[in-house]
């Protein structure tokens, strides 16, 4: 038998679920992903098989363990993260689910919401959630589930996000339970007082006995064997939504510390402390988590065109073979050239929130060719991320230090430089991709009593800083907030 010891997580994200196996030390060993699904109808409404999303995990896990080649009696906890808002309903009794999970991009709660809206509830929901009135959060798609399916008679179902569904299979039945960063992304959660909030249960019509308890992200989650595959049960220990693993994993545990995930779209997250910050600037508010009995909260923008403008460039304009080339493009454009692409292709999110903006290029001259076009593109990422920063430093009264980033467009040296130079701040880049994952893992690490606070230390980080004269700053910065102007 070997001595080491390893911490296991899962990271249940929209396309797939991944397995992440890490060292006593707390890095990276292995992983292993496999992809589930997207069960899409004629309406539009996007689902995921809960059972197939179960079995795929049970999956990644041997197989990740397979991988690396250790010894699975050596893993001694788990820790979860997952995709947010994504919602689940199970049959108490026989653990079935009673219909596919509603994916947090299906607005089939549209209508719903539409009606509690013209009942006035939108501002209690504001004022008790932090979050707007939206049929992207679980409150909406519960109460369409509950009125639209059957099987959903309250009294034998139990609900919940993802991060409920697998801490229930898990442990067997024995647990319903979910952390305070999920709990915080449902609607359904006071996070002025901590809990599950019977107006807004009554507001959706959802009956308090099927919600499952809210524990601290780094709490007691039960144990388990994984379906009888390790001989002696493991803790799961570590609960997190995935922007919320990403934000703890990049170790921003303090307030006025942010991160930005570079993805399709981008979510932009800050810690605000132990008190919540609300704001009229199109940001929303909820907790980070409830870590070490101490509950932190977050302002959060999401922006929904950031990596989705580079794949445009290349399936849309065909100006592009591949993400790659963008970069050199970007440095060979003229800097004459103040073209500027503002990519509201679905209407502007964060801080606008203006859904009838329409994209638009603006500021060309004759001389504007694909290299000012592809430098346009990129520019507007960094733009739009700056725009919610900003709006956090205003809303909050916080100073920030740094932007630290994750995601794959940040292996785009331009991208970053210019990240640095337009919100003047150093941008931080770690050597790796796995923030969600490293986040749950560290949780469950350092809850377990195998990691401590000198876990946050192993990432390394690439810094760029910011060298753009102010008044040249302040120049190309006017000039985006006018070509937005423009797109409203």
């Amino acid at each position: 038998m070997g001595h080491n010891k390893y911490i296991l997580s899962i990271d249940q994200s929209t396309q797939g679920t991944k397995a992440l196996l890490f060292d006593a030390k707390g890095f990276l060993l292995c992983r292993s992903d496999k992809p589930h699904r997207q069960i899409i109808d004629s309406n539009g409404w996007v689902e995921h098989d809960l059972n197939e999303i179960y079995a795929n995990t049970l999956q990644v896990v041997k197989d990740v363990t397979a991988k690396a080649n250790i010894d699975k009696s050596e893993i001694c906890a788990l820790g979860i993260s997952n995709q947010r808002e994504t919602s689940a309903c199970w049959d108490r009794k026989t653990g079935e689910p009673v219909c596919n999970a509603v994916v947090w991009q299906c607005a089939r709660g549209a209508a719903i919401c539409e009606e509690l809206e013209r009942q006035g509830y939108a501002e209690t929901i504001r004022e008790k959630t932090g979050l707007k009135l939206s049929p992207y959060f679980p409150a909406a798609k519960l109460a369409w589930i509950f009125r639209n399916v059957d099987a959903a008679k309250p009294g034998n179902v139990a609900v919940g996000t993802i991060d409920s569904w697998l801490v229930y299979k898990l442990t067997e039945g024995r647990r319903h339970q979910t952390d305070y960063s999920n709990a915080s992304r449902t609607q359904l959660f006071n996070i002025k007082n901590l809990q599950w909030d019977n107006e807004l249960l009554e507001i959706f019509g959802i009956n308090p006995s099927c919600m499952a308890e809210v524990t601290d992200s780094d709490g007691d989650y039960g144990t388990t064997d994984f379906n009888g595959w390790l001989e002696k049960p493991i803790p799961v220990c570590g609960v997190l939504g995935d922007s919320h693993g990403a934000l703890f994993g990049q170790g921003c545990l303090e307030a006025g510390m942010i991160k930005a995930t570079y993805g399709t779209g981008s979510s932009i997250m800050m810690n605000t402390g132990s008190e919540p910050v609300f704001s009229d600037a199109g940001i929303v508010t909820s907790l980070a988590w409830k870590i070490g009995e101490k509950v932190n909260y977050v302002l959060e923008g999401n922006i929904n065109y950031t990596g989705a403008v580079i794949t445009w460039l290349k399936d849309g304009l065909k100006l592009i073979d591949s993400p790659a080339v963008t970069e050199e493009l970007a440095r060979s454009a003229s800097k004459n050239d103040r073209t500027y692409l503002v990519p509201a292709f679905s209407g502007l999110g964060a801080p606008y929130w203006d859904s009838r903006a329409t994209a638009c290029i603006v500021g060309m001259t004759r001389s504007t060719g694909r290299n000012e076009v592809v430098r346009a593109a990129l520019d507007c990422i960094a733009y739009q991320i700056a725009d919610i920063v900003e709006a956090m430093r205003t809303s909050s009264g916080i100073a920030i230090s740094e932007l630290r980033v994750d995601g794959g467009p940040t292996r785009n040296k331009y991208l970053m430089h210019f990240q640095s130079d337009i919100l003047n701040l150093p941008v931080r880049v770690p050597d790796s991709e796995e923030l969600s994952g490293i986040g749950a893992a560290y949780a469950a690490g350092i809850s377990s009593g195998l990691y401590d606070s000198d876990v946050f230390g192993n990432l390394k980080r690439v810094s760029y800083t910011p060298d753009m004269p102010e008044d040249e700053r302040k120049s190309f910065y006017d000039g985006w907030k006018e070509a937005v102007k423009k797109a409203r």
